[in-house]
């Protein structure tokens, strides 16, 4: 088994591990990281608009 294999097998491992020990918890990353990235689209969209 190569490492990079092997080190993609244990992040999975990591993840699922703390996803299922913390639910509440990961459920608050998962909606940061989505307001986040929408917040940053929304961004992007009026720079790019004011371009025009």
């Amino acid at each position: 088994m190569n490492v990079k294999k092997l080190l993609s097998f244990v992040v999975v491992a990591f993840v699922l591990f703390y996803v299922i020990s913390q639910p509440e918890r990961s459920a608050d990353i998962v909606r940061t990281t989505g307001t986040a990235l929408a917040d940053a689209a929304g961004q992007l969209a009026t720079f790019v608009g004011s371009l025009f």
